[in-house]
């Protein structure tokens, strides 16, 4: 254990300052410092409010993280840094202190993809990840289902979310319940005193005619439209709202449409492994049907445990990890601030 690299992960793509130290698949360290109650009270992430509180929560998050590692900084191997996708302000902000750091200690630089990274953090918990396997990664601003190869270098996109993803579905219809921001955690707590068959809400982009176009696409914009509207109609009708049950309808149209393309993207391609990753993977009722519905296929599902499904400078470290045990080139110093990486790069 003690030959496996020493790999230093920060991640500052959203409201998070993530900092993690592995060794190999062993986690050292996952020290987290969250801006959430910062952007509550607008109901959304202010990138301007994330950027400052990355700066201000930097060393930090640093400290705390070498602490609980029981390390020094110039004991680490390797330095990886989320380079994108993510808000472009607070990305610099990590970027930049990544930079640093590698030039000050004279380390290896490793820029890495935020959804890969989402993908290699399970490996901290179950082991090496097979290959392939199908990524279902799910979160605010990313419904993606990926075919991974090789978690360094050959993931191959098959689907996305055509408008919002689940998670922005979730924060959107939480505001709209009056139900507190980030949505996805209060309306999963909600909806488990609720009725999930009380609305029949739609499912979007699973029609025949959507499927020979969009197979493996998502598409929660209508969903969420038709909960506004039903709502509406609802207070317009004098009626009161059933909060539980609205939630609870609508959770299990998301989860439906999002296990249902997993299952079935796998299935097409003969993998027998499904891990889901991103923020919405800490769903309790998007696990349970997960597993129903891979098992019915002979298919075996991973799922980090909830607190490595958010983002986390953990999952970051763990993919740079992976970078150097494989030989894979570090980074240039010049290494830029990517807004819209595209999933395929995985290593910049």
């Amino acid at each position: 254990m003690a030959d496996e690299p020493l790999v230093l992960g920060i991640e500052t793509s959203c409201d998070e300052t993530g900092v993690g130290i592995v060794r190999g698949h062993t986690l050292l360290a996952d020290a987290v410092a969250s801006s959430v109650e910062e952007h509550a009270r607008f109901g959304g992430v202010v990138p301007e409010v994330a950027s400052r509180a990355h700066l201000e929560a930097m060393v930090p998050t640093l400290d705390r993280a070498c602490e609980t590692a029981g390390i020094a900084l110039s004991d680490v191997d390797a330095i990886a840094v989320t380079s994108g996708p993510g808000l472009a302000g607070a990305l610099l902000v990590g970027v930049a202190a990544a930079k640093a750091l590698a030039l000050a200690l004279d380390k290896p630089l490793y820029g890495v993809n935020h959804l890969a990274s989402h993908v290699a953090v399970d490996q901290l918990e179950h082991g090496p990840l097979p290959e392939p396997v199908l990524a279902m990664l799910v979160s605010g601003g990313h419904s993606s289902l990926l075919e991974v190869t090789d978690i360094t270098e050959g993931v191959t996109p098959m689907g996305a979310t055509i408008d919002d993803a689940a998670g922005e579905a979730f924060d959107k219809v939480a505001r709209l319940l009056g139900l507190p921001f980030p949505g996805g955690p209060h309306i999963d707590r909600t909806a488990r005193s609720g009725n999930s068959v009380a609305i029949d809400f739609p499912r979007g982009l699973t029609s025949r005619r959507d499927l020979e176009r969009h197979r493996f696409d998502f598409s929660f914009s209508g969903l969420k439209t038709a909960v506004a509207r039903w709502v509406e109609t609802e207070q317009r009708n004098g009626r009161s709202i059933d909060v539980a049950d609205v939630a609870a309808s609508f959770q299990e149209a998301v989860c439906d449409v999002l296990t249902r393309k997993a299952v079935d993207a796998a299935s097409s391609r003969g993998i027998e492994d499904i891990m889901i990753g991103g923020g919405v993977a800490a769903n309790s009722r998007l696990r349970v049907m997960a597993e129903e519905r891979a098992a019915a296929k002979g298919i075996r599902v991973r799922v980090p445990r909830p607190g490595l499904c958010t983002d986390n400078g953990a999952m970051v470290a763990a993919l740079g990890s992976e970078m150097v045990a494989r030989g894979r080139r570090p980074s240039a110093l010049d290494l830029p601030a990517d807004s819209s990486l595209p999933v395929t790069d995985v290593l910049v």
